[in-house]
């Protein structure tokens, strides 16, 4: 049984698996600062999805280093590179999810959190894709 788990976790369905977990835990950390922004702190709801996404993007780019790609930096120049091209295609997506809630909420006169949720399933399969292909490249 436990070679079966190890080999599973080893694989590049582990690797999915591993996103899927990190993908969860940071839509978790994003959902929950977008609830403590748009409800305690009373932002807006463009201003609560603009700071949950940025801090949700600490956490992911951590997550997704250590744990789902389980990339090495050789040096302080490539790990720069790595978090910047992050960044970069984090970037991307935000503007995706802003833009999504966006026209669901503003536009459409949506809930909130249907528009939230909605923006996020399209994010975290971009975020999958960029990261894979982008980021954390194996050369």
């Amino acid at each position: 049984m436990r070679r079966k788990i190890d080999a599973l976790a080893s694989g590049s369905l582990g690797e999915t698996v591993r996103y899927l977990i990190a993908g969860g835990l940071t839509t978790l950390v994003d959902m929950g600062v977008f609830a403590f922004a748009t409800e305690i702190m009373n932002l807006s709801v463009n201003a609560g999805n603009a700071l949950s996404v940025s801090i949700a993007v600490l956490f992911a780019y951590a997550a997704n280093k250590l744990v789902v790609f389980r990339a090495k930096s050789p040096d302080r120049r490539s790990l720069l590179l790595e978090f910047a091209r992050f960044v970069g295609a984090r970037a991307v997506t935000m503007a995706l999810e802003v833009a999504v809630v966006w026209l669901i909420v503003g536009v459409a006169g949506g809930d909130k959190y249907v528009g939230k949720a909605a923006a996020l399933v399209l994010v975290i399969i971009s975020n999958y894709i960029l990261s894979k292909l982008v980021v954390f490249r194996r050369t």
